[in-house]
């Protein structure tokens, strides 16, 4: 159940719930409107971003989630864990208070949300405990239209953002597990527009202070995304045709050990080819064909879209990437870098 202040957000009418998407609807409006909620999205936008970078001296035990991904950390090994690269996704903070244990999500498709809400949720122990949620990212990427039929008013939403956001607070509200929402940065809460008056996200990247549960606005600089940065984003696409990853967010990190196993992604040869073809694209048609929000995308989408391009011409057979089938497994040495042995 969502909490706002100690106080449930509402109780889904007989009405809601005969709609489709009818209670995420109505959470979305109440927790828009909370002057609570507001504010304190106020006070996130108005923090200046601090840009996260690996390999400097006393850098700080960091975990990055890409995509599809998710990771719970121990605060006791990692003292940051966020995500950046957000447009239309919705990044997901759930921390479990009494322990500190906490996990980020970065969800990008509403048939993903129930599953990887689960397996956050697997890692964080004691139901008893005082969790804390965020939801921060997506933006008002399309506006709403009215449709008519049958002499009647139809409210169509359109977008991307909006249905996603309605899924993840409606299946959070209906989890025994008791949420106190402290940060709703989505949708109107987090858009600004640009010159020509294109739509775009406040924020698109965050960390988790895991000592405190304090979140903040953040960057990733290239070098800390790691560990295994390209493999990683090429499996985002690659899990969307892998049955064994429907309706499951991507692991990636073991908080056990503190190491990444990115587990075997295969692709087909001929991707090799699509991506050759891709690769002659100018840099607007990548981002339109290739972005769900083209005006809303980060300098270095493009560049990361080729990089992505690349690997794969060069490596078409995914099990050299992947040999015998087995993970690609990463720990952390001495000066908080990642080194892979296997």
């Amino acid at each position: 159940m969502l909490l706002v202040d100690g106080e449930p957000v509402l109780s889904s009418s007989a009405g809601a719930a005969s709609r489709v998407g009818g209670v995420g609807m109505e959470l979305v409006a109440a927790l828009a409107a909370h002057p609570g909620l507001r504010d304190a999205a106020g006070r996130l936008k108005a923090t200046p971003e601090s840009r996260i970078s690996a390999g400097q001296e006393g850098a700080p035990r960091h975990v990055y989630v890409f995509q599809r991904e998710f990771a719970t950390v121990d605060p006791a090994r990692v003292e940051l864990v966020g995500t950046d690269e957000a447009t239309t996704c919705i990044g997901v903070v759930i921390r479990n208070n009494r322990t500190g244990m906490t996990s980020v999500s970065h969800l990008d498709f509403p048939k993903i949300v129930e599953g990887g809400l689960k397996q956050m949720l697997e890692l964080l122990g004691d139901d008893n405990a005082p969790f804390d949620v965020h939801l921060i990212g997506g933006f008002s990427d399309a506006s709403t239209k009215v449709v008519r039929s049958s002499g009647k008013k139809h409210i169509k939403q359109e977008g991307y953002s909006y249905p996603l956001c309605c899924k993840i607070v409606e299946v959070l509200h209906k989890f025994q597990q008791q949420f106190s929402l402290r940060s709703f940065c989505v949708l109107d809460n987090n858009t600004t527009t640009d010159s020509l008056g294109n739509a775009l996200p406040v924020i698109g990247g965050f960390v988790v202070q895991t000592s405190s549960g304090v979140v903040t606005r953040a960057g990733f600089d290239m070098n800390s995304r790691c560990p295994d940065e390209v493999v990683r984003r090429i499996r985002v696409s690659v899990s969307s045709y892998d049955p064994a990853w429907q309706g499951r967010l991507l692991e990636t990190y073991d908080t056990h050990c503190d190491v990444f196993r990115i587990a075997p992604a295969c692709w087909m040869p001929d991707w090799a080819d699509i991506a050759s073809s891709l690769n002659q694209l100018s840099d607007s048609e990548v981002l339109m064909q290739c972005s769900t929000s083209p005006a809303a995308e980060p300098p270095h989408f493009v560049e990361n879209e080729r990089r992505i391009w690349k690997y794969l011409i060069n490596n078409p057979d995914w099990e050299e990437t992947f040999p015998k089938h087995k993970p690609r497994v990463f720990h952390r040495t001495s000066d908080g870098s990642w080194s892979r042995y296997s």
